[in-house]
Protein backbone atom coordinates (compact mmCIF):
# COMPACT_ATOMS: atom_id res chain seq x y z
CA UNK A 1 0.00 0.00 0.00
CA UNK A 2 1.35 3.42 -0.97
CA UNK A 3 1.80 5.48 2.21
CA UNK A 4 3.34 8.53 0.53
CA UNK A 5 1.55 11.88 1.00
CA UNK A 6 -1.16 12.71 -1.51
CA UNK A 7 -0.52 15.21 -4.30
CA UNK A 8 -2.78 17.67 -2.49
CA UNK A 9 -0.69 17.41 0.68
CA UNK A 10 2.58 17.67 -1.22
CA UNK A 11 1.38 20.72 -3.15
CA UNK A 12 0.25 22.29 0.11
CA UNK A 13 3.67 21.62 1.61
CA UNK A 14 5.21 23.38 -1.39
CA UNK A 15 2.93 26.34 -0.76
CA UNK A 16 3.92 26.53 2.90
CA UNK A 17 7.61 26.22 2.09
CA UNK A 18 7.47 28.89 -0.60
CA UNK A 19 5.47 31.20 1.66
CA UNK A 20 8.12 30.99 4.36
CA UNK A 21 10.89 31.43 1.81
CA UNK A 22 9.32 34.66 0.55
CA UNK A 23 8.38 35.89 4.01
CA UNK A 24 11.90 35.54 5.40
CA UNK A 25 14.13 36.10 2.34
CA UNK A 26 12.50 39.04 0.52
CA UNK A 27 11.18 40.14 3.92
CA UNK A 28 14.77 40.63 5.11
CA UNK A 29 15.52 42.55 1.91
CA UNK A 30 12.48 44.80 2.42
CA UNK A 31 13.43 45.48 6.03
CA UNK A 32 16.95 46.36 4.96
CA UNK A 33 15.50 48.76 2.39
CA UNK A 34 13.54 50.54 5.11
CA UNK A 35 16.58 50.80 7.38
CA UNK A 36 18.74 52.10 4.55
CA UNK A 37 16.16 54.75 3.63
CA UNK A 38 15.70 55.89 7.22
CA UNK A 39 19.46 56.22 7.70
CA UNK A 40 20.03 57.75 4.25
CA UNK A 41 22.50 55.01 3.42
CA UNK A 42 22.93 52.75 0.43
CA UNK A 43 22.98 48.98 0.58
CA UNK A 44 26.39 47.61 1.54
CA UNK A 45 28.01 44.23 0.97
CA UNK A 46 27.40 43.51 4.65
CA UNK A 47 23.67 44.09 4.07
CA UNK A 48 23.75 41.68 1.13
CA UNK A 49 25.49 39.16 3.37
CA UNK A 50 22.73 39.36 5.99
CA UNK A 51 20.02 38.99 3.36
CA UNK A 52 21.88 36.05 1.81
CA UNK A 53 22.10 34.42 5.23
CA UNK A 54 18.36 34.85 5.73
CA UNK A 55 17.71 33.04 2.45
CA UNK A 56 20.20 30.29 3.31
CA UNK A 57 18.66 29.72 6.73
CA UNK A 58 15.08 29.43 5.50
CA UNK A 59 16.05 27.16 2.59
CA UNK A 60 17.95 24.84 4.93
CA UNK A 61 15.05 24.82 7.38
CA UNK A 62 12.47 24.07 4.70
CA UNK A 63 14.49 21.25 3.14
CA UNK A 64 14.76 19.44 6.45
CA UNK A 65 11.13 20.23 7.34
CA UNK A 66 9.15 19.46 4.17
CA UNK A 67 11.75 17.71 2.02
CA UNK A 68 10.47 14.34 3.21
CA UNK A 69 6.94 15.33 2.21
CA UNK A 70 7.17 17.13 -1.13
CA UNK A 71 10.85 17.15 -2.04
CA UNK A 72 10.94 20.86 -1.10
CA UNK A 73 11.31 22.29 -4.58
CA UNK A 74 9.79 25.65 -3.46
CA UNK A 75 10.82 26.94 -6.87
CA UNK A 76 8.94 26.46 -10.17
CA UNK A 77 12.24 26.32 -12.06
CA UNK A 78 13.37 23.34 -9.98
CA UNK A 79 10.07 21.53 -10.55
CA UNK A 80 10.24 22.14 -14.29
CA UNK A 81 13.92 21.22 -14.48
CA UNK A 82 13.28 17.87 -12.81
CA UNK A 83 10.25 17.22 -15.00
CA UNK A 84 12.03 17.81 -18.31
CA UNK A 85 14.49 15.00 -17.59
CA UNK A 86 11.87 12.65 -16.23
CA UNK A 87 12.82 12.98 -12.56
CA UNK A 88 9.43 14.38 -11.60
CA UNK A 89 5.98 13.35 -12.91
CA UNK A 90 4.80 15.82 -15.54
CA UNK A 91 1.19 15.41 -14.43
CA UNK A 92 2.16 16.82 -11.01
CA UNK A 93 3.95 19.90 -12.30
CA UNK A 94 0.89 22.17 -12.45
CA UNK A 95 -0.32 21.44 -8.89
CA UNK A 96 3.20 22.07 -7.60
CA UNK A 97 3.45 25.36 -9.51
CA UNK A 98 0.07 26.51 -8.23
CA UNK A 99 1.08 25.69 -4.67
CA UNK A 100 4.36 27.57 -5.03
CA UNK A 101 2.79 30.67 -6.58
CA UNK A 102 -0.03 30.84 -4.05
CA UNK A 103 2.48 30.35 -1.26
CA UNK A 104 4.65 33.15 -2.62
CA UNK A 105 1.70 35.53 -2.57
CA UNK A 106 0.88 34.57 1.03
CA UNK A 107 4.50 35.10 2.01
CA UNK A 108 4.50 38.57 0.45
CA UNK A 109 1.30 39.43 2.32
CA UNK A 110 3.10 38.33 5.49
CA UNK A 111 5.85 40.88 4.79
CA UNK A 112 3.21 43.57 4.47
CA UNK A 113 1.61 42.53 7.76
CA UNK A 114 4.93 42.73 9.63
CA UNK A 115 6.47 45.82 8.02
CA UNK A 116 3.29 47.73 7.26
CA UNK A 117 2.90 50.06 4.30
CA UNK A 118 6.60 50.98 4.47
CA UNK A 119 7.36 47.40 3.53
CA UNK A 120 5.81 48.06 0.12
CA UNK A 121 6.37 51.77 -0.49
CA UNK A 122 9.96 51.84 0.79
CA UNK A 123 11.11 48.22 0.98
CA UNK A 124 9.18 47.23 -2.18
CA UNK A 125 8.46 43.89 -0.46
CA UNK A 126 11.94 42.75 -1.45
CA UNK A 127 10.94 42.64 -5.12
CA UNK A 128 13.72 41.79 -7.54
CA UNK A 129 14.62 44.38 -10.18
CA UNK A 130 17.46 44.94 -12.61
CA UNK A 131 20.16 47.39 -11.68
CA UNK A 132 20.42 50.44 -13.98
CA UNK A 133 23.56 48.96 -15.54
CA UNK A 134 22.03 45.54 -16.28
CA UNK A 135 20.39 45.03 -19.67
CA UNK A 136 17.31 42.91 -20.32
CA UNK A 137 19.09 40.07 -22.12
CA UNK A 138 21.95 40.27 -19.65
CA UNK A 139 19.45 39.85 -16.84
CA UNK A 140 18.06 36.69 -18.42
CA UNK A 141 21.58 35.28 -18.79
CA UNK A 142 22.48 36.11 -15.18
CA UNK A 143 19.28 34.53 -13.85
CA UNK A 144 19.98 31.45 -15.97
CA UNK A 145 23.52 31.24 -14.57
CA UNK A 146 22.27 31.52 -11.00
CA UNK A 147 19.68 28.79 -11.47
CA UNK A 148 22.15 26.59 -13.34
CA UNK A 149 24.44 26.62 -10.30
CA UNK A 150 21.59 25.90 -7.89
CA UNK A 151 20.13 23.11 -10.01
CA UNK A 152 23.51 21.49 -10.57
CA UNK A 153 24.01 21.31 -6.81
CA UNK A 154 20.48 19.97 -6.32
CA UNK A 155 21.09 17.26 -8.90
CA UNK A 156 24.35 16.25 -7.30
CA UNK A 157 23.27 16.44 -3.67
CA UNK A 158 19.57 15.53 -3.67
CA UNK A 159 18.75 13.63 -6.85
CA UNK A 160 21.82 11.49 -7.45
CA UNK A 161 21.34 8.39 -5.29
CA UNK A 162 25.09 8.26 -4.55
CA UNK A 163 25.10 11.58 -2.67
CA UNK A 164 25.25 11.78 1.16
CA UNK A 165 21.67 12.93 1.74
CA UNK A 166 22.22 14.07 5.34
CA UNK A 167 24.13 17.09 4.06
CA UNK A 168 21.91 17.99 1.10
CA UNK A 169 19.88 20.64 2.89
CA UNK A 170 22.92 22.38 4.32
CA UNK A 171 24.84 22.43 1.05
CA UNK A 172 21.87 23.57 -1.04
CA UNK A 173 20.99 26.33 1.42
CA UNK A 174 24.54 27.62 1.56
CA UNK A 175 24.68 27.56 -2.23
CA UNK A 176 21.61 29.78 -2.36
CA UNK A 177 23.27 32.23 0.02
CA UNK A 178 26.49 32.25 -1.94
CA UNK A 179 24.73 32.91 -5.25
CA UNK A 180 22.89 35.89 -3.77
CA UNK A 181 26.10 37.36 -2.37
CA UNK A 182 27.62 37.35 -5.84
CA UNK A 183 24.73 38.41 -8.09
CA UNK A 184 22.26 40.43 -5.99
CA UNK A 185 23.55 43.72 -7.34
CA UNK A 186 22.74 42.88 -10.95
CA UNK A 187 19.28 41.30 -10.87
CA UNK A 188 18.30 41.02 -7.21
CA UNK A 189 19.16 37.31 -7.40
CA UNK A 190 15.79 35.68 -7.78
CA UNK A 191 16.51 32.42 -9.67
CA UNK A 192 13.00 31.51 -8.60
CA UNK A 193 9.90 32.72 -10.51
CA UNK A 194 7.67 32.30 -7.45
CA UNK A 195 10.02 34.34 -5.25
CA UNK A 196 9.64 37.23 -7.71
CA UNK A 197 5.93 36.72 -8.42
CA UNK A 198 4.70 37.03 -4.83
CA UNK A 199 6.23 40.45 -4.06
CA UNK A 200 5.35 41.68 -7.56
CA UNK A 201 1.67 40.82 -7.25
CA UNK A 202 1.17 42.01 -3.68
CA UNK A 203 3.37 45.06 -4.23
CA UNK A 204 1.22 46.10 -7.18
CA UNK A 205 -1.77 46.51 -4.86
CA UNK A 206 0.06 48.02 -1.88
CA UNK A 207 2.05 50.95 -3.26
CA UNK A 208 5.19 49.17 -4.44
CA UNK A 209 7.20 50.19 -7.49
CA UNK A 210 6.81 47.03 -9.54
CA UNK A 211 8.38 46.73 -13.02
CA UNK A 212 6.19 44.02 -14.54
CA UNK A 213 8.00 44.40 -17.84
CA UNK A 214 10.98 42.75 -16.14
CA UNK A 215 9.01 39.76 -14.85
CA UNK A 216 9.74 37.56 -17.92
CA UNK A 217 13.44 37.78 -17.04
CA UNK A 218 12.74 36.00 -13.77
CA UNK A 219 10.83 33.23 -15.53
CA UNK A 220 12.79 32.65 -18.73
CA UNK A 221 16.24 32.76 -17.15
CA UNK A 222 15.55 30.34 -14.27
CA UNK A 223 13.67 27.82 -16.43
CA UNK A 224 16.48 27.77 -18.99
CA UNK A 225 19.15 27.51 -16.31
CA UNK A 226 17.48 24.73 -14.34
CA UNK A 227 16.64 22.67 -17.42
CA UNK A 228 20.16 23.01 -18.82
CA UNK A 229 21.73 22.04 -15.49
CA UNK A 230 19.49 18.97 -15.22
CA UNK A 231 20.52 17.79 -18.67
CA UNK A 232 24.20 18.55 -18.07
CA UNK A 233 24.29 16.71 -14.76
CA UNK A 234 22.49 13.70 -16.20
CA UNK A 235 25.09 13.60 -18.97
CA UNK A 236 28.18 13.94 -16.75
CA UNK A 237 26.77 11.48 -14.20
CA UNK A 238 26.06 8.75 -16.77
CA UNK A 239 26.13 5.80 -16.94
CA UNK A 240 25.23 5.93 -13.24
CA UNK A 241 21.44 6.28 -13.05
CA UNK A 242 19.79 9.01 -11.06
CA UNK A 243 17.28 7.95 -8.48
CA UNK A 244 13.79 7.37 -9.79
CA UNK A 245 12.30 8.78 -6.61
CA UNK A 246 13.46 12.35 -7.21
CA UNK A 247 10.15 13.85 -6.18
CA UNK A 248 10.70 12.61 -2.64
CA UNK A 249 14.30 13.76 -2.37
CA UNK A 250 15.31 16.95 -0.62
CA UNK A 251 15.50 19.55 -3.34
CA UNK A 252 14.91 23.31 -3.33
CA UNK A 253 15.25 27.06 -4.58
CA UNK A 254 15.36 30.33 -4.18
Amino acid sequence: MDSSPSLWKRSTAEGIGTALLVFIGPGAAAFNGILAANNSQGTTLADIGVISLAFAIVVIAMIYTIGKISGCHINPAVTIGLAVIGQFPKREVLPYLIGQLVGAVIGAIGILVVLGSDGATIGNLGATTLSPSTGYLQGIVIEAMETFILMLVIMGMAVDHRAPKDFAGLIIGLTVGGIIMMTAGATGSSFNPARTFGPYLVGSFSGGNIPWNQFPIYVIGPVIGSSLAAFVYRWIASPNPLTAAASQNETTKA
